[in-house]
């Protein structure tokens, strides 16, 4: 969330904000609620202090009647004040949780469709077969048996699909892990505090994509980011072990909620996939470079599987809650012959961090919240999709992109 006080200094570039973003939210309302909690809080503070003098006058033999009926009166006024004031505090506490983060200044405004190429990668191809017609000929992925085990958009992923799959993986952590990251599994479950800490939260209900487990505060974990985001939470981290880099491998699991005329064939929108996600903690003023090194990594990684591509600044209205900014590199599909999402990297600013109470202890001794950052190295689904679509033959045989080989047995075709 954002800190009260700066919003207070900054309503209207924070109003604009929520607008540009697409959340309808009053900022001037928010203040309203503010400023009534602020004097209910003093309200009651000048209760306590009346109590407290009332009892030290009780003490040392038996009080006046008036000093009792006094003391009943606060007590009963202190009841209602401090009534009113948790009320408060929670109608306060649930508008200021719905307020998303600022953008910068060099965000895009308007929806997905105005969002802003930064650069143009590789030679675009055309003339390709579907992944789904090519991977389901070749007998290496299997809908229908998923269908009957689990739902539509469920699969199984059988053979040399499944192989390559986990060479992707493989080749992937490597290529992250020579960057200086740490590798973590992590849990697939987190709990609400974590989930909304990490800005899970839909502009509405209609947009709600996480699986909840009845009867327990649990969620199965859209993306790695989720409980990367919580393994600091209510932590203060020195300056000079900034930053923290982490990469997290895990299975995903969406509803696909609000994703309706989108791009849905085969394994492109599919309610499980396994990922692996890049995540940073690191000072506020070395984020933006931090947000450039993710978004590089990403880049020399697709690069490197002579995958081409573009790289878009991301609109306002299509940024979600916690990000200020965030880059999508989308691959060139030579079936669809336009670009489809292929990772994303995000700077979260303060939003997550604050949220969890994540700090960073300078040099001097203050302590202040820390930035967040994350970026998707591969998201193995439409990884693959992306493979099937630029190295297959046009004898149905499938190429082995040279870097993936040594993770293939030394396999050039499958």
């Amino acid at each position: 969330m954002l800190d009260i006080r700066f919003i207070r200094d900054n309503a209207d570039v924070v109003q604009k904000a929520a607008n540009d973003k697409g959340y309808d939210i009053s900022i001037a309302a928010l203040l309203q609620l503010d400023d009534d909690r602020r004097g209910l809080q003093q309200q009651v503070d000048t209760l306590r202090e009346k109590r407290n003098a009332n009892a030290a006058r009780m003490k040392g033999g038996k009080p006046e009647q008036s000093v009792i009926d006094e003391g009943k009166q606060i007590k009963l006024e202190l009841a209602e004040r401090e009534s009113y004031l948790y009320t408060a505090d929670t109608e306060f506490m649930n508008l200021l949780s719905q307020v998303p983060n600022i953008i910068f200044e060099d965000v895009p405004l308007g929806g997905e469709e105005d969002s802003v190429e930064v650069k143009q990668v590789g030679e675009r191809t055309t003339g390709a077969k579907d992944h789904l017609d090519f991977a389901t000929e070749r007998g290496w992925l299997d809908f229908e048996r998923g269908a009957k085990v689990a739902g539509a958009k469920f699969y199984f992923l059988k053979g040399d699909l499944a192989l390559l799959e986990n060479a992707i993986y493989q080749y992937a952590l490597d290529f992250v892990l020579k960057k200086g990251f740490t590798y973590m599994t992590v849990p697939h479950l987190v709990n609400s505090r974590t989930a909304e800490g990490a800005g899970f939260a839909p502009r509405s209900n209609d947009q709600e994509d996480q699986y909840f487990i009845e009867g327990q505060d649990l969620s199965l974990i859209g993306t790695a980011e989720a409980p990367l985001t919580g393994y600091h939470a209510d932590e203060i981290i020195d300056e000079d072990e900034l930053p923290k880099l982490y990469v997290g491998y895990s299975p995903s699991y969406r509803k696909e909620a609000g994703t309706y005329g989108k791009h849905a064939r085969g394994l492109f929108r599919v309610h499980q996939f396994n990922k692996l996600e890049m995540y940073a903690f690191t000072l506020p003023e070395k984020s933006k470079e931090m947000h450039d090194t993710i978004l590089a990594i990403e880049e020399e990684l697709w690069q490197s599987l002579g995958i081409p591509y573009h790289v878009i600044n991301i609109a306002a209205g299509d940024l979600g809650a916690p990000a200020a900014k965030k880059y999508d590199i989308e691959y060139w599909s030579p079936v669809d012959e336009k670009y489809r999402e292929l990772t994303s990297c995000s700077n979260c600013t303060d939003f997550q961090a604050r949220n969890l109470n994540i700090r960073v202890r300078r040099k001097d001794g203050s302590i202040e919240v820390l930035h967040t950052l994350n970026g998707t190295a591969v998201s193995l689904a439409r990884s693959l999709v992306t493979i099937l679509e630029h190295y297959q033959t046009t004898d149905g045989k499938l190429r082995v992109p040279k870097v993936l080989m040594p993770y293939l047995n030394n396999r050039e075709v499958l």
